[in-house]
């Protein structure tokens, strides 16, 4: 799918760039061809209007730059034939050119096969006609088009080798999207996959005639510890396709976020004292941002709740929100084993647990992206490090 992508955008950008290379060339053609039809007619008009006056080579005036030759006929019939560059001793020649002019039947027009062009006239001393040598406008017509066809084919060229490149700048995006669904599927079957098999197991045997009652108590406990995983999965996944999905800008407008993140911390304290935990608060009063309210929330909530589940006890866990510059920036740290840089980078991704252990003691891998998501959406950023025995998650968002 990536690779036809790719040929589809080259081929769409090869036949534009030749569109615009045809119609340029064929621009510049033209206004070529007629400048100089434009030329060789004022010529003729200006040795028609007086067709007596015949210049050398050297004393032409400026405005008569192209090799011409008159033809007089006088009443009588004798023809006389005057002007320069030409051999006008053949009478039998020119002759010829003067029916050809007159087949043509226009009073200025072209014979391509004698490569002239004439314009007939009349004066008080019978017809005369004009004859312009068409050699130098073809010269430089031939000479146009084999340029533009050489510049032509450099610019295909290059234009192609540009449009490979631009190619695969422009769908890499297009395929890390693709990738990352790929990815996503395979880690929600994964991830569904050893609840729904605990349910089938204990379902079989909870329907065993064989089965004792304590036995089918046990049973049915696990079938409701596996569902309400499996609810706590698919209300992640909801709320990450939610927030993808723009549901974070519908609901924009200026909040105290100091009062939100408070009020997220407050319901955190009793459970990490019931885990051997210490959970300190250093909020800066009245810092404002623009941002949804409810998702706002929700990443302290995350950033705690990871916390909660990998700190290392005893210790403490220190939430600090403060002004930097024209920002606010939130920090959680944490007590717990130092992340590697790879860790750090990773444990955003979906469904990553640094901690497989924790695989069944619902931690799903979704909250940390959910957040990022989250602070992406409100043009802020989310990173992590980790040094000197803790882990700290920071979060900066544009302060009003």
């Amino acid at each position: 799918m990536i690779k036809k992508l790719r040929i589809k955008f080259i081929l769409i950008n090869m036949a534009l760039v030749l569109v615009v290379l045809l119609t340029m060339f064929a621009l510049v053609f033209g206004v070529t061809k007629r400048d100089l039809e434009r030329e060789s007619l004022e010529l003729l008009d200006t040795v028609a209007a007086d067709p007596f006056r015949i210049f050398r080579p050297g004393e032409q005036p400026q405005e008569v730059r192209i090799p011409y030759f008159v033809i007089q006929l006088s009443p009588g019939g004798s023809m006389a034939a005057a002007g320069g560059y030409f051999d006008l001793t053949d009478e039998g020649k020119l002759q010829e050119l003067l029916d050809a002019a007159r087949e043509d039947g226009q009073g200025t027009g072209v014979l391509p096969e004698y490569g002239l062009r004439y314009k007939f006239t009349r004066s008080r001393l019978g017809e005369c006609v004009v004859f312009a040598d068409m050699s130098s406008e073809r010269a430089t017509l031939y000479s146009l088009v084999r340029t533009c066809v050489l510049i032509g084919l450099v610019s295909v060229a290059a234009f192609l080798l540009i449009s490979v490149f631009l190619a695969r700048w422009a769908v890499r995006p297009v395929e890390r999207a693709w990738e990352q669904q790929r990815q996503f599927v395979a880690d929600a079957s994964h991830e569904l996959k050893t609840p729904l098999t605990v349910i089938l197991t204990n379902a079989e045997l909870l329907t065993s005639p064989a089965s004792e009652p304590e036995a089918r108590e046990r049973y049915a406990g696990n079938i409701l510890t596996m569902a309400r995983q499996m609810r706590g999965l698919v209300g992640g996944l909801l709320e990450l396709a939610r927030v993808e999905n723009g549901a974070v800008k519908k609901a924009m407008e200026p909040l105290d976020l100091s009062l939100l993140v408070n009020d997220a911390a407050l319901p955190f304290e009793p459970m990490f004292f019931e885990r051997g935990l210490e959970l300190e608060t250093y909020i800066s009063p009245g810092l404002r941002v623009r941002g949804s309210a409810q998702h706002l929330r929700q990443i302290p909530e995350i950033l705690l709740d990871n916390a909660l589940k990998y700190s290392a006890v005893p210790g403490k866990v220190i939430v600090t929100l403060r002004r930097q510059g024209r920002h606010a920036l939130l920090s959680v740290a944490s007590p717990g084993e130092e992340l590697t840089k790879k860790e750090l980078q990773d444990i955003f991704k979906r469904f990553y647990r640094a901690d497989k252990a924790r695989t069944m003691n619902e931690s799903y891998g979704l909250g940390l992206p959910i957040a990022a998501e989250i602070v992406s959406q409100h043009a802020g950023r989310l990173w992590a490090q980790s040094q000197g025995g803790y882990n700290t998650f920071f979060v900066e968002l544009a302060a009003l």
